[in-house]
Formats: C-alpha cells, structure tokens, sequence
C-alpha cells in the first residue's frame, strides 16, 4: 500500500478487546515492540484510511493517543459487540477491524484485505487452518443494525461471519505478502511476550 493506494472508505477500527487477564489486566495496546506500543504501530496504519477509531469501554489507558473512541453499543458480548460498536460509529462504507493485541499487521496485510472487497460481498477476511480470522477483515458499516440484532444470541464472529456474504481468503493470499504469516499472531499470554520480543510497558 503506497501513497497513492488509500481507501478513504473505509475507517480502521482498533479494538481494544478483553482485561488482558493473563497478562496480569494490563492494556495490551500499551505493550511496546521495536520501541513502538502495539497501538502506535496499528495507528501507523491509518494514513491510508478515511478515518480511524478505538473500540474501547475502558478507554483511559489510551486517552494520550487523541483517537476517537468508543464504547461497545451493547455490552457483554467480547469481540463480536466490539466490531457491532465499530460498524455503529464508522463514517465510511467499510470497516477495517483489527485487534489492538495484533502488533505485525502491515499495510501490505491489508490491502490484501482490502482489494478483495466486491458489490456482492459484505465482509472479507482470511483463513488459516481450517479457521476464518474476522479480526483481521473489513466489514460493510450497513450490516450494523442486522450484526446488533443477531448479537442477542450470543453467536461467535464466525456464526457471524456465516450470515453475510463473507469472501474468505486463503492462507497462501496471506503468507505471499507476509511469509510467516505474523499478522495473524496475537499477545495473550507471558509466553507470547517472549516469543515475539515485546516489551511490557513502563510505569
């Protein structure tokens, strides 16, 4: 994705996700690789989108970024209701959902992501063995009000998904840009730290 490639139509929604409970609560937007916090990384990218935000119902962590942010729409429902509340608030006809505890998404990543986008298709994203991966996916904003209708039956993002003409790509769309397929990884974990080389964040 270079200067000239942008997609004014679409916001990139950072999603703030969970307590980072096995990493003792911390905001895992705040963790820091090669010097940069995993939010500062994800922000980088939004040069080549219309619009950016943060999903997050404890947004205080991250005030200091200066981004419009949000808070789930209806509360309780993990990543699915984080991605409704991105649709709700999104300005622009497509959504770029990405999970705040994602540090290696490239631009290359997603406009991969992005040039798959069709008049027939409602939400593209990939696959890896055997699993869709729907925070790493642009979404259509107009599925809001059906997304906040099916999130009464607590479904997964992949029942979700299912409903919508979703283009799911292969893993080999992922790994001809990005060979090791670290996009897709994400921090959860103390072991994860050490695996991809990320710092905690300074008192």
């Amino acid at each position: 994705m270079d200067g000239s490639a942008t997609f004014p139509d679409v916001t990139l929604a950072i999603l703030a996700g969970g307590q980072g409970t096995r990493l003792g609560g911390m905001a895992k937007g705040l963790l820091t690789v090669e010097g940069r916090t995993v939010l500062e990384r994800l922000m980088a990218l939004g040069a080549s989108f219309g619009d950016v935000m943060l999903v997050a119902n404890a947004p205080a962590p991250y005030a200091r970024f200066g981004l419009r942010t949000v808070p789930d729409a209806v509360v309780g429902k993990g990543a699915p209701g984080g991605v409704h509340a991105a649709l709700g608030a999104a300005r622009t006809p497509w959504v770029f959902a990405v999970a705040c505890d994602m540090p290696f998404v490239t631009r290359s990543v997603a406009r991969v992501v992005l040039e798959a986008r069709a008049d027939d298709v409602d939400a593209v994203c990939f696959e890896r063995e055997g699993r869709w991966e729907p925070l790493l996916a642009v979404y259509r904003a107009e599925l809001a009000a059906r997304w906040g209708e099916a999130l009464t039956e607590d479904p997964s993002l992949r029942r979700l998904l299912s409903r919508w003409r979703t283009r799911v790509l292969p893993e080999a769309a992922l790994r001809a840009v990005d060979p090791r397929a670290l996009a897709l990884a994400n921090v959860n974990t103390p072991e994860d730290l050490e695996r991809y080389g990320i710092a905690l964040p300074e008192d």
